[in-house]
């Protein structure tokens, strides 16, 4: 069971979250905090492998608590669950140190998967915030912000199934999409993600998809 801290300033919010969490055997919520500063204080008092933080609160925002807490606690998970989806904020909160980014919207089940694919070393995010990921990316490859590099897949010892899901993956399409795609199933196709990161040395899906362009593979 995986441990969690739900970190809003708004009360309502963050009861129906808690409820809506509450029905699903994979988690468990062990604390709530109303703030950033609060949730440093928790954190240290009652630590939790995940947590999902808003980013407008106040006495201290989500990103700058997401700075703190990794500071402290660089082990933890840390996904961004918020309204706003401005790419200087999910550049700021990717900074910060957050694994992941969802919006409120999202289902209950969608933000357990996004939990479990954290925990298994991915970066979820909502289609729009992975589209608005890959303009930042994109932005900073027009300004010249890329370094060129010359390496091949073939330095990482990548194989041809992988380049092809790394293409899927820089495409924003999901697990349960790149499975229908290739006629594999979505199991498999987040056994061959993971088996990226390890070969690239990388973390998340944005870091994966940045070295892949800077080699032009995708």
């Amino acid at each position: 069971m995986i441990r969690i801290g739900i970190i809003d300033d708004n009360p309502t919010l963050l009861r129906n979250l808690r409820q809506n969490l509450s029905i699903f055997e994979e988690v468990e919520v062990i604390f709530s905090a109303n703030s950033g500063l609060d949730a440093v204080s928790k954190m240290n008092n009652t630590p939790a492998e995940v947590l999902l933080m808003d980013i407008e609160m106040p006495v201290m925002d989500g990103i700058e608590a997401t700075q703190k807490i990794k500071e402290e606690h660089p082990e933890v998970k840390i996904m961004m669950l918020t309204v706003m989806d401005r790419e200087d904020k999910i550049f700021e909160a990717i900074k910060a140190g957050a694994s992941g980014y969802l919006m409120k919207d999202e289902r209950p089940s969608k933000i357990i998967a996004a939990i479990e694919e954290m925990m298994e070393g991915g970066a979820p995010m909502s289609p729009t915030v992975a589209m608005k990921t890959l303009q930042i990316l994109r932005k900073q490859e027009i300004a010249g912000k890329e370094i060129e590099s010359t390496q091949s897949p073939e330095d990482f010892n990548l194989t041809k199934r992988e380049i092809e899901i790394l293409e899927k993956v820089a495409d924003g399409l999901t697990y349960n999409q790149i499975a229908e795609e290739l006629f594999i199933s979505a199991k498999t196709a987040r056994k061959h993600i993971e088996n990226i990161y390890q070969k690239l040395h990388v973390h998340s899906k944005l870091e994966a998809v940045s070295l892949a362009r800077r080699n032009r593979w995708v």
